[in-house]
This record gives C-alpha cells, structure tokens and sequence, in this order.
C-alpha cells in the first residue's frame, strides 16, 4: 500500500513538469496528451496502435468517473499519471489508474451569470510549468498548482455581465497562456488576450473588432464596432517555427440584422495569425464577410502540409462553418483552394481570392429565408483530425438547414442581441456524417452516415482508426481508410466532447466525455 501511495505521488509531482519543450515534442510522447488537440498543430491525432481494426472489437469500459454539471464538453488533458477534467467553473485531477479523484478546485458560479447563446460548460485546460490553467464562465484566467490544485494566479479577463465569459480551452505557449471570450451574441467587442504564465499579467491584448484609425476599421459604420461581436470562444493552434497563433473568430453582432454594420466587419468570421510574442496581427482571412446568418469561424485551425496544384505548402486547413473546406498558406494567408464539403445554398462558389459570391435572396428576412448550412452550421466547436499516416483529414458534418428571420436589433448591455431569430429543419430533413477530406482537394474519400447532426469531435489515430460520437449517446469507431463501422458503445447521453488517447503502463485507452460522465476504454 505504502509503495502505490509513493508511486501515486511520484506521480503527482511529475504531472507539475511540463514545460514549453515538452508541448512542441508531443509526438515522441504518444502516452500522454499534453494540449487541447494533443499537438499545436491541432491534428487530434494519436500515435499509439494497439487499439486497430482487428481488435477494437474488444474495447471496454475500464473505469467512468461522474461529473456534477448537466452535461461536460470536457477534452481531457493527461500528463504522468495524472487526468485533468473539467465542468463549469471547476477542474478536477484523476488518477488515470482508476479515476479516483485526486484534487478538486471549484469556483462559486455569480448567481446573476447570464450565458446568452451557449450553455454552462467548460472544454477544458492547459498545462504548462507546473500550473493548470483554466477559463471560468465570470471570465477569469485561473492558474492552479498542478500537485495540489491550489491557487497560484487569477486574472480578471472580462466582465461576465456584459455576456463575457469563458468556456473554451486555453492554450499555453512558451511563457504564454492564450484564452477566447464568449459572448458574440450580447454585443461585446471581442478579444484574443495572452498572459504570462508565471505571474498572470497580461502580456497582450489583440481586439478582433478594430477601433477607428485601425487596419480593418473601414469595414465598419460609425459606433457599430462598440458592439461588433467577434467572439473567440474556441482554442486555437500555434506553429513553433513561425511563432504565429492561429485564431478563429466568430460571427459579427447583431447575429441576422447587418443594417446597421454595412461593409465586411473584419475581423470577424475570420482566421487571424498573429504574433505570439506581441500579439501583433501577422495576417487574417475573412470566410464569410458581413455574416448574417452567425457562422463563425470558431473552428480549430489545423497545420499540414499539402500539395496544392503539383507545388508542396505548408497550410492551415478548416473546414468552415459556412461549409467550405479551405487550404490558406500557413505564413501568409494566401487563399489556396476551397471547396463545398457539405451543402450550402448561400453561394455560387467562391473567386480567386476566395471571396464567396453570395448568391440572391440568401440574407435573413422578416418572412424567413431558408439557406443551408444552419445557424450551428456545417460543422462548429467540436474538432476535426488529421491523420498524417492516412493522409487524411476528418470533420463531423450537420446536414441542416435553417429559416433564418431578420427583426429589430436594439442593444441593451448583457442581454441578447441577435437581431432575428432562427428556425432549423428538424427531423428527417436533417442528419449528420463523418467526412473523409482529401486534404489536397477537399474532395471527399469516404462518409460514414449519422442519424443526427452530430456535436462530437473526433479522434484518428496510428492503429487506423477514426473514434467519434453521435447526438444518440453512441461512441464509434471507424476504418480510417474506409469508414467502416468497425466497434460501438452507447454512452446513455449525447455526446458533446472530443475524445483522447493516452496510455497507462503501456496500456491503450481512449478517453471520452458524454453526458455528466468521463469514459475510459481500452483492451
């Protein structure tokens, strides 16, 4: 007993060790999953193989632990023995051996929190240098002792009143904690901020919606940019090498009313690159300028390398929200290809640059105006995965369209200001996928068919496997060259999370949020 209790503090105090260097080399460390998309460069992508289509008929449940909140969106994070989940304003550390709770850190929820357009929930933390760091929905950044849970720095990030909060996943660089706010439809004015991971200052501060004078202000009306919208609620990817962090943003406000906000209104919609050392704007890409039906661009941004008409670029590829799967040059953002992956009726395609040419008749009336992709999108939050060794890139698809209504849009700070409403196709009229992209083309290879729209990432891994979830609380895998079914198990909850993989002494597990419940599976 004495010899598992020092082995589990060992443990415990290896789990504080992890420094920038270690992040950057996730790949020679295929048992632990040290970052929101298991590498910087946002693959969600494991290297280990036991677990392969001849055996994941044998996977198994080997411990659950339950969580507190209604639901958990949570992508673990596992780092030496140790899991780190979390729910609302609250993290919890695992002992990976068998789920037993080894730390919990909470914070009281303000009881006149308002969260105006998304759900109370948390995606997870960052590791780095001995501290777990994490967004709380009043928009704090807290920094916690990674042995003891104990509090090590808080920083104030936003006014939770206002509608600002977090719920994405940090990410943490070389001397740098990177964090979104939520809040795009209670007319904030969004931001991208650093902090400095030893003290919590705030080391930058990037505004996605420019003030008057600022690059990208013309594209903006008088005071609208006050309340532009913007929101960067989802983690984002980062290349060592350039030292750029790729940021997606979201829709502009009021969401379905752009009467007021006439022009592109950059830099929402958009990817930005920008400079981790200052923040500074490298360079941004606008997927769907002046956006009236609230497709952000909060989608992971994933690096790869590619061959794009015979020529060898190293690129960012998203497949957007508006349902166009895009290649941009990673230190550029030169528009490469683009190319529909699901169905979109809002444009003819898209021209050299790769505007989109809107088509007619698309934009949110007061009759309603019916346009695919829906509000949530062809796909949203939930990630996509690269696997370098298929060579292909996956993404859950929502089939749906939605009615899409323009009304008044007047703003009154914290409350909703969409300008609209919405109304989806429901029923047999919408359903869901998993898509194998081609990454050089976007054209799609396989489809695996989903009953609903889906809300679940997805996981590919070295064993050719592809692991996703679907809204009827079953987790799957796949045939990474096929997309056969290959294994199932139902959850009993939809699933709204991103899997994992790690191992415990040598062992294959894939980890697995869903309902109020953290799954582990293995052989």
């Amino acid at each position: 007993m004495k010899s598992a209790l020092a082995a589990l503090a060992i443990s415990c105090v290896l789990a504080a060790q992890v420094p920038y260097e270690r992040i950057v080399k996730s790949g020679s460390e295929p048992g632990a999953w040290l970052t929101y998309s298991g590498n910087y460069q946002g693959h969600r992508y494991s290297p280990l193989a036991q677990i392969s289509p001849a055996n994941v008929g044998q996977l198994h449940p080997i411990w659950v632990f339950q969580t507190h909140n209604s639901r958990t969106e949570v992508s673990p994070i596992v780092v030496d023995g140790v899991m780190y989940v979390t729910e609302a304003n609250s993290v919890t550390a695992l002992d990976v051996h068998s789920g037993r709770p080894l730390w919990n850190w909470s914070r009281p929820i303000p009881r006149d929190l308002n969260t105006l357009g998304f759900g109370r929930t948390n995606r997870g933390v960052a590791v780095i240098d001995g501290l777990v760091v994490v967004g709380t929905l009043d928009a704090h950044l807290v920094a916690l002792d990674a042995t003891t849970g104990a509090l090590r720095w808080d920083a104030e990030v936003g006014d939770y009143k206002l509608g600002q909060c977090i719920t994405g996943a940090p990410l943490a660089i070389d001397g740098k904690v990177i964090t979104g706010i939520s809040g795009g439809e209670a007319g904030i004015r969004g931001f991208i901020d650093a902090y400095d991971a030893k003290s919590g200052k705030r080391a930058w501060r990037f505004w996605t919606i420019p003030s008057p004078g600022e690059a990208g202000s013309e594209t903006w009306h008088g005071d609208a940019w006050k309340i532009g919208g913007g929101s960067t609620w989802v983690s984002g990817s980062y290349d060592p090498a350039l030292k750029l962090v790729y940021w997606g943003v979201g829709n502009p406000g009021p969401d379905w009313n752009g009467d007021s906000r006439p022009g592109d209104n950059l830099y929402t919609c958009s990817l930005v690159a920008l400079d981790a050392e200052t923040g500074k704007l490298r360079w941004h890409f606008q997927f769907t300028p002046h956006d009236e039906h609230d497709w952000d661009a909060t989608e992971i941004p994933v690096l790869i390398d590619v061959t794009v008409r015979g020529q060898k670029r190293k690129v960012v590829a998203m497949a957007n929200r508006n349902g166009f799967f895009y290649l941009l040059d990673r230190a550029s953002g030169e528009f490469l290809a683009g190319t529909p992956y699901a169905k979109q009726t809002w444009a003819k395609g898209l021209d050299d640059s790769g505007r989109p040419v809107v088509l007619p008749n698309t934009s949110p009336s007061v009759e309603g105006t019916l346009v695919y992709p829906s509000l949530q999108g062809a796909t949203n939050w939930f990630s996509p995965s690269y696997s370098p060794q298929a060579k292909l890139f996956y993404v859950s698809v929502r089939e749906m369209g939605s009615y899409f209504y323009k009304g008044e849009a007047v703003y009154k700070p914290g409350t909703l200001f969409t300008g609209g409403s919405e109304r989806t196709l429901n029923g047999d009229l919408a359903w869901g996928a998993v898509r194998a992209l081609n990454p050089d083309t976007g054209q799609q290879v396989w489809e695996f068919r989903l009953k609903s729209p889906p809300w679940a990432g997805l996981l590919s891994t070295m064993g050719g496997l592809v692991f996703g979830g679907s809204s009827e609380g079953n987790f799957f895998a796949l045939d990474a060259l096929t997309g056969a079914p290959l294994w199932d198990f139902q959850t009993g909850s939809s699933m709204e999370s991103n899997p994992i993989s790690f191992s415990i002494d040598g062992r294959q597990c894939i980890a697995v949020a869903s309902g109020r419940a953290v799954f582990v599976f293995a052989l």
